[in-house]
C-alpha cells in the first residue's frame, strides 16, 4: 500500500514506535489493579497450600516487574522456594523468571522462556498449553531485534496460536490476533492489520468484555485506523478504551491510552489537546518505568511541533531520542530518526547538517531487505489464512458426516441396550469386589488391633510381672551374698548376677519391641530414633533422619508407622545381612513418607510381589490400613531401597 499523504513518514515512524511498545514493553494487567493485588495478598496471608501461595507469589512478581524490580525479585524468589516440592509449580519458575527479565535483559529472558518450554512440555493439560503458548511468543519477542518481525509472526502463527487454541483459551488467542495486527500495521499492511484487530475485538467483546486484552486491542485498532485516516472508526474504539479505564486513575494502561489519544488528536489537527495528552502520559510512563513508551510519547511531541512548524523544538526532541538509547537501539527506529533529522534541518535551512543526517539514513537503509521482509510476512500471513480456511472446510465435512452418522444411530440403539445390560452387570461385580475388599480391610484392621492389644498385655506382664520378679531375685541374691561374707565364691556369684542382669535386659528388650514405651511417652520421632539405636551393633550402622514429623498424629497411626519401620529394619538386618542402613521419615500435611535404604544382599523385587512371608504380609496389611503404597527397588549384591507413602489421617 502506498500513501500519498504528506505526513506518511511521520506515520510510518509512529508505527515503528508503536510496534516497539506492543512487542517489547507492554504489560497486560487487570484494569482494576488494586483489587487484583489485594486479592493476591489475601491468598498469601491465608492458610492455602504452598503450591497455591507459590503461584500467587509468581503473579505478584509479574505485576511488580515494571513498577518495582526489588519487590518483583523478592516475590520471584519466594515463589521458587515455596514451589520447590511441586513439579508443575517448579516448572513454571523459568517462565516467570523470563517475565522478570523481559524489559531488562533480553538474552536472559529468552533463555528462561525456552527453559520454561522444555520443563512444561512434560505436562499435558490445558493450563500448561497456555503457559507454553506465552513462553513461545515471549521468546520470539526477545529475539525480534536479532531475527526480525517475520520470525515473530512465524512463532505466533505456528506455535503461540495453536497452543492457545489447544488450551481452549479464547482470550489469549485474541491477544495473539491483536499482536499479529500490530506487527502487520508496523509493516504497512493496514488492511490486513484491521482484519486481525477486528477478529480480536469481536472475540473479546462477546466473551471477555472486561478483559484488559480488549483494552489493548481497542488501542491497537485506534493506531491502525489513524494511519488509514479513518477518523470516525478511530474515535469509536478510542472512546471504548477510555470508558473501560474510567474509575481507575492509577492504571498502568493510561500512558498507552494518552499515546493513542495524541495520535488521534494530531490527525484531527487538535494540536494543543494533543500536547496536553502527551504531557499527561509522559510523567506516568516515567513513574511506571515504561521507558520505551515514555520515548514514544516524547516523539509524538516532535510530530506536533513539526505540524506547528516549530522546527527547533522538533529537532531537540529527535536529538534527545538519539541520546536516550532504547528507541535508537532499534535499527528501523534509528533509520527513521535520521530521516526526520535530515528533513527538519532542511526545513530550518541548515542544509549541511541535513546532508549529514541524510547520509546516515542512506547507510542504515536497506530497501532490498525491507521488500524481502514484507514478502516473508505476506507469505506467513497467507499460510495462516489458508490454515484457517482449511479449518472451515474440515468443519463442513464434519457436518456432512453427522448426517451420515444419524442413520447409524438407529442400529446403535440396539447395541446400546445390550451394552447397558453388560454395564449393569459390571457395576454389580464392582460393588461385590468393593465390599469384599472393604470387609477384608475391616478384618485386617480388627486383626491388627487385636494383635496390638495382645502385644500390650504380654509386654506389660513381662515388664511388670516377670521383670519385677527377676529384679527381686537379683536383689535378694546380692543381699544374701553380703551376709555370707568371705565364705562365698565371689567369681561364681558375679557370673550368676550378671546372667540375671542380662536376662532382665533381654526381657525389657522383648517388652519394648512388643509395645514401645518411648512411643507412648515421647512420640513417634523419639521412638523411631530409639528403635534404630537399639538394633545397632559394632557391625551394623543405622542413620536415622527425620524431617517435619508432627506430634499430632493419632497414637494408633503412630504405632502402625512404628511397626512398619520395625519390620523393614528387621528384614534388612536378618534377611539382607545389611551393614549400613539409612532410615528417613518425613511428613507433608497428611502424607507420611518412609525410605529405608540398605547395602545388603538385595533380591529380585518381582519375587517380593509374590511372596507369602509373614513379614511382608504384615507390612502390606499395615500400609493398606493407612491407604498407602509401597515401592521396592533392589539389585542383587548391591542393596535395597524401600519407599512407603502413607495417609496419616486414615486411622482416627
Amino acid at each position: 500500500m502506498q500513501k500519498t499523504n504528506k505526513n506518511w513518514i511521520l506515520l510510518v515512524f509512529g508505527i515503528i514506535m508503536n510496534n516497539s511498545f506492543e512487542t517489547n514493553a507492554q504489560q497486560i494487567l487487570p484494569i482494576n489493579e488494586k483489587s487484583y493485588t489485594d486479592s493476591l495478598q489475601s491468598i498469601l496471608q491465608s492458610k492455602q497450600s504452598d503450591s497455591i501461595k507459590a503461584r500467587t507469589s509468581y503473579l505478584l512478581s509479574d505485576y511488580w516487574r515494571s513498577k518495582d524490580t526489588v519487590k518483583s525479585k523478592e516475590y520471584l524468589i519466594k515463589g521458587k522456594a515455596m514451589g520447590s516440592k511441586y513439579p508443575l509449580v517448579k516448572a513454571l519458575y523459568p517462565f516467570y523468571e523470563g517475565q522478570y527479565y523481559f524489559t531488562r535483559n533480553t538474552s536472559k529472558a529468552a533463555e528462561a522462556f525456552m527453559n520454561a518450554e522444555k520443563e512444561l512440555a512434560a505436562f499435558k493439560d490445558k493450563e500448561v498449553y497456555k503457559f507454553r503458548s506465552a513462553a513461545w511468543y515471549n521468546y520470539a519477542i526477545m529475539k525480534k531485534t536479532e531475527k526480525g518481525d517475520a520470525f515473530v509472526i512465524d512463532i505466533a502463527i505456528n506455535k503461540a496460536i495453536p497452543l492457545s487454541e489447544k488450551a481452549g483459551d479464547a482470550e489469549k488467542t485474541a491477544h495473539y490476533y491483536s499482536q499479529l495486527g500490530t506487527l502487520l500495521m508496523y509493516n504497512g499492511q493496514f488492511e490486513k492489520a484491521e482484519i486481525y484487530n477486528n477478529k480480536a475485538i469481536s472475540l473479546l467483546e462477546s466473551k471477555y468484555p472486561n478483559s484488559s486484552i480488549l483494552l489493548h486491542a481497542y488501542l491497537a485498532a485506534t493506531s491502525n485506523y489513524c494511519y488509514q485516516e479513518k477518523k470516525t472508526e478511530a474515535k469509536k474504539v478510542l472512546d471504548k478504551a477510555g470508558e473501560m479505564l474510567k474509575g481507575y486513575p492509577k492504571s498502568i494502561n493510561y500512558p498507552n491510552y494518552y499515546y493513542n489519544e495524541a495520535i488521534y488528536l494530531t490527525l484531527t489537527n487538535q494540536f494543543d489537546k494533543a500536547l496536553m495528552s502527551l504531557d499527561k502520559g509522559i510523567p506516568l510512563a516515567k513513574e511506571y518505568n515504561q521507558t520505551m513508551l515514555w520515548q514514544m510519547l516524547v516523539f509524538r511531541k516532535y510530530e506536533v511541533f513539526v505540524r506547528l512548524k516549530e522546527f527547533k523544538k522538533a529537532k531537540e526532541v529527535l536529538l534527545g531520542l538519539l541520546r536516550e538509547g532504547p528507541l535508537a537501539a532499534d535499527v528501523n527506529s534509528r533509520k527513521a530518526i535520521y530521516d526526520q533529522l535530515a528533513k527538519t534541518n532542511a526545513s530550518m535551512g541548515l542544509m549541511e547538517e541535513a546532508y549529514k543526517w541524510s547520509t546516515a539514513y542512506s547507510k542504515t537503509s536497506d530497501s532490498l531487505n525491507d521488500s524481502k521482509l514484507k514478502e516473508n510476512i505476506n507469505a506467513l500471513e497467507a499460510k495462516f489464512r489458508n490454515a484457517e480456511n482449511q479449518k472451515m472446510i474440515t468443519q463442513l465435512e464434519a457436518e456432512n458426516q453427522k448426517a451420515a452418522l444419524s442413520a447409524k444411530n438407529t442400529r446403535l440403539a440396539n447395541w446400546l441396550l445390550g451394552g447397558a445390560v453388560i454395564f449393569l452387570i459390571a457395576i454389580a461385580i464392582f460393588i461385590l469386589y468393593y465390599y469384599r475388599n472393604k470387609a477384608k480391610l475391616i478384618s485386617t484392621n480388627a486383626m491388627l488391633e487385636g494383635e496390638e492389644r495382645e502385644r500390650t498385655r504380654v509386654a506389660r506382664d513381662l515388664h511388670d510381672g516377670l521383670g519385677g520378679m527377676l529384679a527381686g531375685v537379683k536383689i535378694n541374691l546380692s543381699g544374701w551374698a553380703e551376709n555370707q561374707g568371705a565364705n562365698i565364691n565371689n567369681v561364681e556369684l558375679d557370673r550368676i548376677i550378671g546372667q540375671l542382669d542380662n536376662s532382665v535386659k533381654e526381657l525389657r528388650h522383648i517388652a519394648r519391641n512388643m509395645m514401645p514405651e518411648t512411643l507412648l511417652k515421647f512420640g513417634l520421632e523419639t521412638a523411631l530414633k530409639d528403635l534404630c539405636e537399639s538394633v545397632m551393633t559394632n557391625d551394623i550402622k543405622i542413620s536415622f533422619q527425620a524431617l517435619s514429623v508432627k506430634e499430632k498424629i493419632s497414637t494408633k497411626t503412630q504405632l502402625t508407622i512404628y511397626r512398619i519401620v520395625q519390620e523393614l529394619l528387621s528384614n534388612a538386618i536378618r534377611h539382607a545381612k545389611a551393614k549400613n542402613i539409612i532410615v528417613q521419615c518425613s511428613q507433608n500435611e497428611n502424607s507420611f513418607y518412609i525410605t529405608i535404604e540398605d547395602d545388603g544382599t538385595g533380591f529380585d523385587p518381582t519375587i517380593a510381589g509374590r511372596t507369602k512371608s509373614m513379614g511382608l504380609l504384615n507390612i502390606r496389611n499395615r500400609i493398606a490400613l493407612l491407604k498407602g503404597k509401597m515401592n521396592i527397588e533392589s539389585i542383587i549384591d548391591e542393596g535395597t531401597v524401600v519407599n512407603v507413602e502413607l495417609n496419616s489421617s486414615s486411622i482416627k
